[in-house]
């Protein structure tokens, strides 16, 4: 059941997709543009009116609504649906990611949902629903990681309501600095342990990275600031070592008439961090 899940996952997502973040306290309209010329751009043709009637709806239902920054509530869906459109998802996934707080946090019903756009939209939006009640606590942390992520998969019938939860997770790990010290730990770790592995399982490298990184940030502030710092005098020639490997490796790879591409990245944090520590080894 897992494999097919996977396999769905890769055929709907672009692995190759940046997932971009937008500034803090951007308004409402700039992120809404930003959505639609995102959507646009992967699907020129797409009728974006049940998307705007979504960003109407979800406007009214979160209108008394802030997040702990104070910014208003519906920045966040609108941030989810960029992440989902940046992973060149369909237009009803867009839509359940605009929408998928409405049920949980205001007066509208499921059933309401599905006379006003249509039943596969309600059932996104119900299945994200349901995932965000599973309950994760910090004692038993790898037996319990291991049955949530199973559970995660096994409740979703479609893996876009997954899609849904991972990008309004990373949201709210962007914007984790505004929460109290304490639930950022249990948010980064609950983050390290359920999400980032199964964004990891469906093939969303960009996600789990970005994921990791967020979670050693709360979790090791220290040590992630020293990463940071060193790695940023360092970046430049790590770069031009990377640039230099993929050049003599694509030289090679002409010369032998293999069609290819060739791509280098520097480690991200995490991945960093868990190489010094496997290794017992600092920067």
């Amino acid at each position: 059941m897992e494999e097919k899940k996977e396999l769905s996952a890769r055929d709907i997502i672009k692995n190759s997709a940046i997932i971009d973040r937008p500034r803090d306290f951007t308004s409402p309209e700039a992120l809404y543009s930003k959505l639609i010329q995102t959507v646009r751009s992967y699907h020129p043709s797409t009728d974006i009116s049940m998307i705007e009637k979504a960003y109407h709806l979800a406007c009214n239902a979160h209108k008394d609504q802030f997040r702990k920054s104070g910014e208003p509530y519906i920045i966040h869906p609108l941030c989810v649906a960029i992440i989902l459109a940046e992973l060149e998802l369909d237009k009803e996934s867009i839509v359940a990611g605009i929408l998928h707080d409405v049920v949980e946090d205001t007066d509208y019903t499921n059933e309401e949902i599905s006379e006003m756009f249509s039943p596969e939209i309600a059932l996104l939006v119900d299945g994200v629903t349901k995932l965000t009640k599973l309950n994760y606590k910090m004692d038993k942390v790898e037996l319990q990681a291991e049955n949530l992520r199973k559970m995660f998969l096994a409740m979703a019938k479609d893996i876009r309501v997954i899609l849904i939860k991972l990008a309004d997770r990373l949201h709210n790990m962007r914007t984790l600095k505004y929460k109290e010290p304490e639930k950022q730990k249990e948010t980064a770790r609950e983050t390290m342990d359920i999400y980032a592995p199964i964004a990891q399982r469906l093939g969303i490298s960009k996600i789990k990275i970005e994921l990791d990184d967020l979670s050693l940030k709360y979790l090791e502030p220290e040590v992630y600031k020293d990463l940071a710092e060193k790695i940023a005098t360092k970046k430049s020639e790590r770069q031009a070592y990377i640039d230099e490997i993929v050049d003599e490796v694509k030289e090679h790879i002409l010369e032998a008439g293999i069609p290819a591409k060739v791509d280098g990245r520097i480690k991200h944090f995490f991945s960093i961090y868990k190489k010094m520590v496997n290794q017992n080894k600092t920067l």
